[in-house]
């Protein structure tokens, strides 16, 4: 496959942000796999409404095909597989409905074949949950054990542990407590560190809460903030820590860019060379009350955040884009979203319908790649797509697929979404030399 080759790799898919990895890429197989839901507004909708898949694709020959790890399992981008390589050369694939019932599910594929896997397992959290559900995966090694990180107990960031690379599956508790506003409470990102795994949260759901975001770092045992001050509690300890004891990167209320920020969510999170940048978004001048804007009245003015941790533990904050309005009507702080390069945090790709080289209006969201040399104080901008390429349709939330230090995977979607159920888009690749 050209190095510069774009593709469809999947006619019906779509993801959420709250999972990962959704994508990873074994490099001495020479394969990229990647978890999507199929709608039944999409390709052959009728017959894959809900499918839960992951799509393998060879580099090498750039042939993909699409495994549908459990049929018609629900339409919903929220149940994203997070996929994560076992020392034996299995993969693992960890899923979850968007709380409509309290079971994590799990498969694992035969030795180096993400194409044939073993039976599914589940594991019941309504024990901790009270039957209130359970959502998101994702799955990262800490200390010596395998966590899989998920929204459950009250809503708030709790987690499985397993002793035998994803095997099986205990409760090991609640990262963060407090009490609950809204529909949920913390929305975190994860991402793994040379000294731990950090954490990046918010307080709730910003259509409720006007957000503040913190950080912090797991490790040992504990958890600590960017300074590496460990917070009084042990790790998953009964009762858990409120994340406001963390170091606060993005405060509410604070103006940057010559705006006033609030309601911020958290977007994306990488440590790549010691170094720890994250991308948020925020509403631009919109106030404090969460009250006042209906629930079918997107945000006018939603902005992206760069934010890089300095070797003191402080986070310097830098205008990255403008992200549009509210992509859509009934969830008016979705945007078409940021990812950071897992190899090169000056490295970023965003998806807006405002072009960030010259600010002007785009008819849809499109795909650019944004590089930094003063660590996101300013940025030079390249268009990834074109309107012409595919004209009418929005280019949706990018992926740069980690496990090939060589060469940059970069995935999205395109298509039309009308909400995360309901989506006609097909799943795009794009790779390219590093």
């Amino acid at each position: 496959m050209s190095t510069t080759a774009l593709q469809v790799i999947n006619p019906n898919g779509a993801w959420c942000w709250f999972q990962d990895e959704r994508a990873l890429v074994d490099p001495d197989a020479g394969l990229l796999v990647v978890g999507s839901i199929a709608s039944g507004g999409g390709d052959r909708g009728e017959s894959r409404t809900g499918d839960l898949d992951l799509t393998v694709v060879d580099l090498r020959s750039g042939r993909s095909s699409v495994v549908t790890l459990h049929p018609g399992f629900e339409a919903d981008d929220h149940d994203v597989p997070a996929l994560h390589r076992r020392p034996d050369g299995r993969w693992l694939a960890v899923y979850a409905r968007h709380k409509s019932d309290d079971l994590t599910h799990w498969r694992i594929s035969e030795p180096d074949d993400p194409t044939r896997w073993g039976e599914e397992r589940t594991v019941d959290w309504s024990r901790h949950t009270g039957g209130r559900g359970v959502t998101y995966s994702n799955l990262h090694e800490l200390d010596g054990r395998l966590y899989c990180f998920a929204r459950a107990v009250n809503d708030d960031p709790c987690a499985l542990v397993s002793e035998d690379h994803g095997h099986t599956w205990s409760y090991a508790g609640k990262l963060f407590d407090r009490p609950k506003i809204g529909y949920v409470n913390g929305y975190a990102r994860y991402a793994d560190g040379a000294d731990g795994l950090h954490v990046l949260v918010t307080d709730h759901h910003p259509r409720d809460y006007d957000n503040s975001i913190y950080h912090g770092r797991l490790a040992g045992g504990r958890l600590h903030d960017s300074r590496g001050q460990a917070v009084e509690a042990e790790l998953f300890a009964d009762p858990a820590p409120d994340q406001a004891e963390l170091t606060t990167v993005l405060a509410a209320g604070t103006e940057l860019g010559g705006a006033l920020l609030g309601h911020a969510w958290t977007t994306d999170l990488r440590e790549a060379e010691g170094r720890l940048a994250a991308v948020m978004t925020a509403r631009a001048d919109h106030g404090g009350d969460a009250g006042d804007l209906g629930r079918n009245v997107p945000v006018p003015d939603l902005r992206f955040v760069y934010a890089r941790r300095s070797d003191d533990g402080d986070w310097n904050l830098s205008p990255l884009a403008k992200a549009g309005p509210g992509l859509l009507p009934h969830e008016q702080d979705y945007t078409g979203l940021a990812a950071i390069d897992p190899y090169d945090v000056d490295t970023v790709y965003v998806s807006t319908p405002i072009d960030p080289r010259d600010d002007s209006r785009l008819a849809h969201h499109e795909i650019f790649h944004g590089r930094t040399a003063d660590d996101g104080r300013s940025w030079d901008w390249t268009a990834i797509t074109e309107p012409a390429e595919n004209p009418g349709v929005d280019n949706l939330r990018p992926i740069v697929a980690p496990g090939d230090p060589g060469t940059t995977h970069l995935l999205w979607f395109r298509g039309d979404m009308r909400s995360s159920q309901d989506y006609d888009c097909e799943v795009m690749l794009r790779s390219s030399p590093r």
